[in-house]
């Protein structure tokens, strides 16, 4: 027998919340979360402890960064030295190009 579970954004997130709910324990989303403002609401919610991400990074590796300035972040991190050389060229190509930046479309 088998099941067709539907897709839609944030389809297991109902899962994790009823986990959290019931179990009182901390848990993380997961699912077709793929919008740094969906991610923030899950948290802000109380749906969820802790949002994790899997193929959203596969086709837009700096996800993360993006989200920090879709979401106004502004902390200063402290970056190892041996990182700075990268990192700061990582966040010269996040500031010029993330926000807004097209992602893939899902297949």
């Amino acid at each position: 027998h088998e099941q067709k579970i539907p897709l839609s954004p944030g389809y297991q997130v109902p899962g994790a919340e009823a986990v959290k709910s019931g179990a009182g324990i901390p848990v993380a989303a997961v699912g077709l979360i793929t919008e740094p403002e969906q991610a923030q609401d899950i948290l802000a919610e109380g749906k969820a402890d802790l949002i994790l991400l899997a193929r959203v990074l596969l086709r837009e590796p700096y996800w993360p960064l993006r989200a920090a300035a879709v979401l106004g972040r502004t902390e200063t991190l402290q970056v190892p030295p041996q990182y700075e050389r990268g990192w700061n060229t990582l966040g010269k190509m996040t500031r010029d190009a993330a926000i807004g930046a097209p992602m893939a479309p899902l297949a």
